[in-house]
């Protein structure tokens, strides 16, 4: 009786010294967070806040954007009963050492799986690249099919898109091509000689503005942008011939057959970003720099079985084309 008696104490003993302490618990947690703080300075540009949410990043690009409007809205309205979904959906990141990795933000674009709601028929005048969704907002298949890819040497342009990708760190594609016309009459259609001259009030005007939906900071750095803007055209000559430069003049076509070959950051765009960086720029990270890149028509990563691929080849050299924006 002793002897068992010894025997359970001892087990007990052993079950005791098995459970972690507190501070055991708090060192492993600090551990963790400070693997996923290494990858996430890997993966997020420069200059995004750390409550960039990992949806935010997935959608910095149009080619990784095609269900972010309802992944957004499913986070949002969460229900328990979702987690087996999504448990399928995000079931690869438990392999990786933090939990996820850039290669799994590319399997958020679609095209892969057969029930993420991809059109694998002929859509509109086209077949599009396989993000456009049978989910996607009219605005988004419009920006697709009219303006992304094609090449831009329009100052004012060039910086409305760089502006437009800078506010991808708060919102998606579709929901800031809703408010397009919006901001183009807030920031004066992005004149950049006319948004450098905004004073405190106009800043703090656009800021409260519900409808727009932007921080104070960064309509500062849309201001500070245009600023940096007029030095670079003092340099250069203009904001386009700097832009154009660092792709030697001529527009990068890749040549993807599926979606999660795009990339979301590229040698070209880690270059670039540093050089804006350097000249005071700010919100222009690598992967924000890239999606700026594939916007105005610098890379064109239309999917080659788009009906766009092609005609953005041509335009590119034809040294662009007339665009339907208000010039």
């Amino acid at each position: 009786m002793c002897s068992l008696n010894a025997v359970a104490f001892a087990m007990g003993r052993h079950v005791v010294e098995r459970i972690p302490s507190a501070r055991e618990v708090e060192r492993r947690s600090s551990q963790a967070k400070s693997a996923l703080s290494r990858h996430l300075q890997r993966v997020y540009p420069l200059s995004i806040k750390k409550s960039c949410s990992l949806l935010s990043l997935s959608s910095l690009s149009l080619s990784q954007n095609s269900n972010a409007s309802s992944l957004n809205s499913s986070f949002s309205s969460w229900d328990p009963k979702n987690s087996v979904s999504l448990r399928k959906l995000f079931g690869s990141w438990e392999g990786t050492e933090t939990g996820f990795g850039v290669d799994d933000l590319r399997s958020l674009r679609g095209g892969e799986d057969p029930a993420s709601g991809i059109l694998s028929d002929e859509l509109g005048s086209g077949k599009r690249c396989n993000w456009i969704t049978e989910f996607s907002d009219e605005a988004y298949i419009s920006f697709h099919d009219e303006y992304w890819g094609v090449p831009i040497y329009n100052d004012n342009r060039l910086f409305e898109l760089l502006a437009l990708c800078g506010m991808l760190i708060d919102h998606n594609w579709t929901e800031i091509l809703r408010r397009r016309e919006i901001y183009r009459k807030v920031f004066l259609e992005f004149d950049h000689h006319l948004v450098a001259k905004m004073e405190e009030k106009d800043i703090m005007d656009i800021t409260f503005d519900k409808e727009l939906m932007l921080a104070e900071c960064r309509v500062r750095c849309i201001v500070d942008n245009a600023k940096c803007i007029q030095k670079v055209s003092e340099e250069f000559g203009s904001f386009c011939k700097y832009v154009w430069s660092q792709v030697n003049h001529k527009p990068m076509v890749n040549k993807y057959k599926c979606s999660r070959s795009v990339p979301l950051r590229t040698p070209k765009s880690e270059a670039m970003s540093k050089d804006l960086v350097r000249r005071g720029f700010r919100l222009v990270g690598p992967v924000i720099v890239y999606s700026f890149m594939q916007a105005a028509g610098l890379a064109n990563d239309h999917l080659v079985h788009c009906f766009r691929f092609d005609e953005c080849v041509r335009f590119g050299e034809r040294g662009g084309i007339p665009l339907p924006y208000k010039d």
